[in-house]
């Protein structure tokens, strides 16, 4: 349901933009750059090492895009509810709704497979970014893009020549001021052990989404196989079951998804002025439809409440970020951060003028922004036969010649998503394609030759039952036997959706051969120029934007004030009773209410801290000053949905749900002896 949200903020305090030395608990640091003076200067300690090591390797990255942690030596993962929630219900029919009643597996060959699902532990952090930059040269537009990418890939494949149990990835970080190469150990077989009942994770629902006070069990266990074994992990976090205390020192270690703090003014005017309002307008309007269908009977709800949970999220976050940027208290500091880099900057010949370059690259991709967006519908079967169109075509290309996403260190992950065998539901694959072709005409017009490419002479809702009705992509031997069969097979293919991925395949391509010239290339030589303008101006103590790679960040367990009154840092168990109304979404969890009279009912429950996070931390381990594991992050205070754009440490929050009630949950909630003893709770 929420996705570590994309933080964005209320104007309650100035944001600093980083463009400075980060301050107080801010930042998303990579661990090649952990600020341990720092953190020792406003601490009084920092950890070594040994103990930056030891997190490290215990920590998950989920490919659904949440984070994790192993928490015992046979494979455990500690994540979130929200992030299995596909998973759920990828294994549910209308008469076993896991979703709706919760999972626990009685055995480990009880455990449920979860879909297109991988986990994955970084195992090294290497600088490539002289073999890139010395690649690109003095390569500029979609040349330099070109340069780019095939020595990423060559890079990449170089670095993982054992694909099966390792991936690579060479991330771009400060806007293209240095690239580094992330060697993970992965796991392509991942399973779910155990999950509460889904009332007991969204206990209140969208009103209390990025809200504090909480009273929420996001929580699950998944665990990772391999041979068809429980993989052994004996780098895994210690459980704690104790309460947090106030002030306490606190990490996150995770995979913060994407942060646009870099941005120069001008990128943030054209997210405020373009990029925002289209998303916030063509969300609450595909919410309402989705939620309309979703009334027409009991197995629709079903099928639908995932899907309307992720809408009702993002909507929220883009709402967030669109009244950040609206306020002028929030972005003046912005600004100001801005025009000191600047006046820094003045002096120095090698930066020149990368700001008069961006501007020009933005003035070019607003032309191309609405083609890009909606000249690619949304409809997962549109995603796969789009994917399988295009993996024919460029496994036929040398490795460095492909697009980004199938080369060979990225097929793997991409042939596993769309073979396995993922639950598809018609009526919201025809809801989803109708309505973007539907938006699609409305923001391209009805004349222009997108419009045209994308309906012919179709109605968008017209065109959408047939594809949908038509296709045989929900059947995933079906995808497999297309992906085996390559270019052949997808030639043959008489399949209706391949056929309009075909259509719109060249189309596609072309815009991105624009963006590339005029976008892309441009902002990848600004980006670098900016960042050297940075380390100049401010020295190394500087976290790059979020890249769902990754990151630990340092704080404590604190409250904050809300229009003049004292936000507690936790809750309790107890709470959830008094807050309890009997009405959808405050109504009771059945577990809750059939062990009201055993539960602790003083058991801190949820709680917040100063960590700065953002969407994709979700599931991320909060970690003690011992390197033991406190809790899971799982939201942020409505405060942090600026947090996109710039950090307010006086009032933007990390929720957590307490590892304190998790294990008072196994205990009296949902008894679960074996869980409890495989991870150490009395």
């Amino acid at each position: 349901m929420r996705s570590i949200h994309l933080l964005a903020a209320t104007a309650l305090a100035a944001a600093p933009i980083l463009t400075t030395a980060a301050r107080a608990d801010e930042g998303m640091w990579t661990f090649d750059n952990f600020p341990a003076a720092k953190m020792r200067k406003d601490y009084g300690w920092a950890p070594d090492q040994m103990w930056l090591d030891k997190v490290r390797a215990a920590s998950v990255r989920l490919t659904g895009g949440c984070s994790a942690s192993f928490v015992s030596p046979q494979g455990l993962i500690l994540t979130n509810h929200h992030c299995v929630a596909s998973c759920l219900y990828d294994n549910s029919t209308n008469a076993s709704d896991l979703l709706n009643n919760g999972f626990a597996a009685l055995a480990r060959g009880d455990e449920k497979k979860c879909p297109g699902q991988q986990a994955e532990v970084v195992t090294s952090i290497g600088d490539v970014t002289g073999a890139v930059k010395t690649a690109i040269g003095t390569a500029t537009g979609q040349a330099l893009v070109k340069a780019r990418d095939a020595k990423i890939a060559e890079i990449e494949k170089a670095g993982c020549t054992d694909t099966a149990t390792t991936r690579c990835q060479v991330v771009t970080l400060y806007g293209g001021g240095q690239y580094k190469l992330y060697t993970y150990r992965k796991y392509s077989d991942v399973r779910l052990v155990w999950a509460p009942e889904d009332r007991a994770a969204t206990f209140g629902g969208d009103p209390d989404n990025f809200n504090f006070p909480r009273y929420s069990l996001d929580a699950s266990f998944l665990r990772a196989y391999e041979n068809g074994k429980p993989v052994m992990t004996p780098q895994n976090l210690k459980w704690s079951d104790r309460a947090p205390k106030t002030g306490e020192v606190t990490f996150v270690v995770g995979n913060p998804g994407s942060t646009q703090r870099l941005y120069t003014s001008d990128q943030l005017a054209f997210q405020r002025e373009v990029a925002l309002p289209v998303a916030v307008t063509t969300l609450s309007e595909l919410r309402g439809r989705i939620i309309s269908k979703m009334q027409e009977s009991p197995e629709k709800y079903r099928e639908g409440l995932d899907e309307l949970n992720g809408i009702e999220n993002s909507l929220k976050v883009y709402i967030g970020r669109q009244k950040a940027l609206n306020d002028p208290a929030f972005t003046k500091p912005l600004a100001d951060a801005e025009a000191d880099l600047r006046t820094r900057s003045m002096n120095n010949p090698a930066i020149g003028n990368p700001w008069a370059d961006i501007v020009k690259a933005d003035a070019a991709y607003r032309d191309l922004y609405l083609p890009a967006r909606f000249v690619n519908p949304n409809s997962s079967l549109f995603s796969y036969a789009l994917s399988l169109v295009r993996a024919a075509e460029e496994r036929a290309k040398p490795n460095g010649e492909r697009l980004p996403g199938y080369t060979d260190s990225a097929l793997p992950l991409l042939e596993k998503q769309i073979t396995d065998p993922t639950p598809v539901v018609r009526w919201l694959e025809e809801t989803n394609l109708g309505f973007s072709l539907s938006k699609a005409r409305e923001y391209l017009g009805a004349d222009d030759a997108d419009t045209k490419l994308l309906l012919g002479k179709e109605s968008p809702e017209g065109l959408a039952k047939r594809l949908v009705e038509g296709t045989n992509l929900a059947d995933p031997a079906v995808r497999k036997a297309l992906w085996d069969g390559g270019q052949k097979a997808i030639d043959a293919s008489n399949d209706p959706m391949i056929a309009y991925a075909k259509r719109l395949d060249d189309r596609m391509r072309a815009i991105k051969k624009a963006a590339d010239q005029s976008y892309s290339g441009p902002l990848a030589v600004a980006g670098g120029k900016l960042a050297d303008a940075r380390f100049a101006a401010y020295g190394s103590d500087l976290y790059p934007d979020a890249t769902f790679t990754l990151r630990i960040s340092y704080g404590k367990v604190a409250g904050w004030k809300e229009r003049g009154k004292d936000v507690p840092a936790t809750t309790t168990l107890g709470g959830t009773f008094d807050r309890a109304t009997g009405a959808d979404p405050f109504d009771l969890p059945k577990g809750f209410a059939a062990a009201q009279g055993r539960i602790a009912k003083n058991t801190v429950y949820d709680f917040v801290t100063t960590n700065d996070i953002i969407g994709g931390n979700s599931g991320s381990p909060v970690i003690d000053k011992a390197g033991m594991v406190i809790g899971a992050a799982f939201d942020g205070n409505i405060n942090s949905l600026g947090g996109n754009y710039g950090y307010q440490g006086d009032i933007n929050r990390t929720v957590v749900v307490s590892t304190a009630a998790v294990s008072e949950a196994l205990r009296t909630i949902y008894p679960n002896p074996a869980l409890r003893k495989e991870l150490g709770i009395k």
